[in-house]
């Protein structure tokens, strides 16, 4: 091998890693930009507990998780939510598509007060379930006529999303004997 024929096989080397090196740096600073900014309606949602599902030996656990948020625009109620979390290197490096298997229970844990004026499937809670296309969201609707409070969790993806939801209600009861007036859905609906 001649010295020219060395010097291109180095020069190919270096621009090689330095592509690679390029390339893990823009996934750095995707992820990071990522776990920086969810896209969301509530606040983070509460912990409340996991547990594993799969055991896997040298990298994460794929787990059922537990969360609770409270609606950020109806005060006196609080909603449940569980979904699955992928483990192994690509869920702990948060490059895994998460599944849309999530069940939802919402209920009244006080009296019920409008802050404001809502719409019709107003988003109460937005999570990324994938590195680019998939969230996972949690919408409120009012069924009027019954004067009932109505969430559902769905996901989607850019370009198709996925059937699988779950529904809830809660109905807006009086709670306790100082609170007998109770309001009406449908006076805060748009």
């Amino acid at each position: 091998m001649t010295f020219k024929a060395i010097g291109k096989c180095d020069k190919s080397w270096r621009n090689l890693a330095l592509t690679m090196s390029l390339a893990i740096s823009l996934a750095v600073l995707a992820l990071t930009a990522l776990q920086a900014g969810p896209a969301m309606a509530a606040d983070e949602p509460d912990l409340i507990f996991r547990r594993s599902t799969v055991f896997k030996w040298l990298s994460p656990n794929d787990k059922l998780a537990t969360y609770g948020i409270d609606d950020p625009e109806v005060e006196g109620v609080a909603c449940h939510f569980t979904l699955p979390e992928k483990g192994g290197f690509k869920g702990w490096l948060g490059l895994a598509e998460e599944v849309s298997d999530i069940s939802l229970a919402c209920r009244q844990i006080g009296p019920i007060r409008f802050k404001g004026k809502t719409s019709q499937g107003d988003d109460i809670f937005r999570q990324r379930r994938s590195l680019f296309f998939k969230k996972m969201q949690i919408v409120r609707g009012c069924d009027a006529k019954r004067n009932v409070l109505v969430y559902m969790v769905y996901s989607d993806r850019l370009i198709e999303g996925s059937p699988k939801n779950s529904t809830t209600s809660v109905p807006i009861m009086p709670w306790g004997a100082a609170d007998a007036a109770v309001q009406k859905c449908g006076e805060f609906v748009q």
